[in-house]
């Protein structure tokens, strides 16, 4: 691989925001380099996501949407953009999800889609793959983008840092130019080197940062690697005290958390306690099980609380038959049956997990950030779709629309727009002279989710949220200067950014003194 690699577009993460972004601009004939940070595609939010994406429900309207989407939002959504994912949303998931990918989804006896209701929704309006519509979606947006070929598609790679003149230039009078964008330095991890890839446009869709706390339903990579970037590079970021937490994974002392969809919920599920008694009416009279997010989180935090348990529990048993427990949810039962747990005959024990970073890297409706021909979307941005608090099965349609726009505004802009000149671009510097300890990485790591989880967690004080600043702030001092001093590997590059995603998340918060949505300060 060159030193150096030039394009039309160079695409960060390959989940379905960067996946469609790519795939709508190689179609017109870009060329596009994709990165995704490891070998296979399953590294990504959308991969793992079991709920389904928005459709069109029977007498459903964009309206009734929007509705639904600013009701949950909690007085924080800009209309603008909720209206944009009504009108346009279902239209896509037709077009590219259904006729053109074909992803294979739940179908009613008579060929009609089978449309499912999920929290906070009015209607029913939510199609699925089974329990594994997100890597439905996935596997068949892959396939697709690995057999064009002006997709150069980077796997392995990590992007260190964005590249902007301003920052990197050799011309140090470029400082006085507006911020603007010309690639990243991406690092391959096999060969250990950095590469410079400088683009006309860049789109960042690296996802979340679920994994600066210590229970979340996120895979490794959602570290806040495109946030933490965006905001060295100078990029507005906003909303980032908005990290909603998902009420049910799967409670082990042992191993790993494992999302329980609130599509079972949708279908009838109850939450419970010890005692196998439903809890949900008390703190939600008119939603109960499929109130907003935030609301069965606490919910369930405060039964944690006053009882003196480790979890509740999901009882599935009581409300569906077995078959049909089987048939709909079979990744979720087969799951949980490995782990020794028969849904179909047992109660499932369950906790909140941190789940979405709803705030991110601010957006206009195209998807561009305040840095010029720098555009982020997916989970990364904010938009102000989600306002406080996201909407079930939202994020996926997000996604969708989101890197469908950046594609269209990004090939209207390209005739315009001349190559950045890689000459006065130095090649990276590595100032390391070691190579860094896997346990003190992996030590500061579990620092960080640990402040974040006790003082940053589902809900906040003024003394916790002091006391996570400030040890924040010296723990970033020591990643900082070993960093400076480590030859470079992908974990090393993922705890400088969790660090400084941390401390984005955390100062949002001490700001933010007023309860809303999915921030709570007691």
């Amino acid at each position: 691989m060159a030193e150096l690699l030039e394009a039309d577009a160079l695409v960060i993460g390959s989940g379905i925001a960067g996946g469609i972004a790519a795939l709508q601009l190689a179609r017109q004939g870009a060329q596009v380099i994709l990165v995704n940070r490891t070998r296979e595609p399953t590294d990504s939010n959308t991969y793992y996501a079991q709920g389904g994406i928005i459709y069109r429900g029977e007498e459903d309207s964009p309206r009734l949407l929007v509705q639904d989407i600013v009701r949950a939002g909690a007085g924080l959504t800009r209309r603008k953009t909720a209206r944009i994912l009504a009108e346009e949303g279902p239209r896509l998931v037709e077009q590219i999800l259904i006729r053109d990918l074909q992803v294979p989804l739940d179908r009613l006896p008579d060929g009609r889609l089978a449309l499912s209701r999920e929290g906070g929704h009015s209607i029913p309006r939510i199609i699925h793959s089974s329990d594994t519509t997100g890597k439905a979606i996935e596997t068949a947006l892959i396939q697709r983008l690995e057999s064009l070929e002006n997709v150069t598609f980077l796997k392995g790679y990590t992007a260190v840092d964005l590249l902007t003149p301003s920052h990197h230039s050799r011309n140090r009078l470029a400082v006085y130019e507006p911020e603007t964008c010309v690639g990243a330095y991406l690092f391959d991890q096999k060969k250990r080197r950095v590469i410079r890839c400088v683009a006309k446009k860049t789109i960042l869709a690296t996802g979340g940062l679920g994994q600066i706390f210590l229970r979340t339903t996120n895979p490794p990579g959602a570290r806040g690697d495109g946030l933490a970037m965006a905001y060295r590079a100078g990029a507005r970021v906003i909303n980032t005290e908005f990290i909603q937490f998902h009420p049910t994974a799967l409670y082990q002392e042992k191993a790993p958390l494992f999302l329980i969809s609130e599509a079972v919920r949708g279908a009838g599920a109850r939450l419970v306690d010890a005692n196998g008694q439903p809890f949900m009416e008390k703190y939600d009279p008119l939603w109960k099980d499929l109130a907003p997010r935030d609301v069965v989180a606490r919910g369930i935090l405060q039964e944690m609380l006053e009882q003196e348990i480790p979890h509740v529990y999901l009882d599935l048993k009581s409300y569906l038959p077995a078959e049909e427990i089987k048939q709909r949810f079979p990744n979720i039962y087969q799951y949980c049956y490995s782990q020794g747990i028969d849904i179909t005959r047992e109660l499932v024990p369950v906790v909140p997990a941190a789940h979405y970073s709803i705030g991110g890297v601010w957006t206009d409706e195209w998807g561009r950030t305040s840095i010029r021909n720098l555009y982020a979307i997916g989970e990364v941005a904010c938009t102000g779709l989600h306002g406080a608090n996201r909407l079930a099965s939202t994020s996926l349609l997000e996604g969708l629309v989101w890197g469908n726009r950046a594609a269209r505004h990004i090939l209207n802009q390209l005739p315009r727009v001349a190559m950045p000149d890689a000459r006065h671009l130095p090649p990276w510097i590595d100032t390391g002279t070691e190579d860094p300890d896997p346990a003190l990485i992996q030590q500061d790591m579990n620092v960080i989710k640990h402040i974040m989880w006790n003082y940053v967690g589902l809900v906040r004080t003024t003394r916790r949220l002091d006391r996570a600043m400030r040890e924040l702030r010296h723990l970033e001092m020591e990643i900082e200067h070993f960093y400076r001093i480590s030859r470079l590997t992908d974990s090393l590059i993922g705890l400088r950014n969790a660090v400084q995603a941390a401390i984005l998340v955390a100062t949002a918060a001490w700001k933010n003194k007023q309860s809303m949505g999915c921030h709570y300060r007691e």
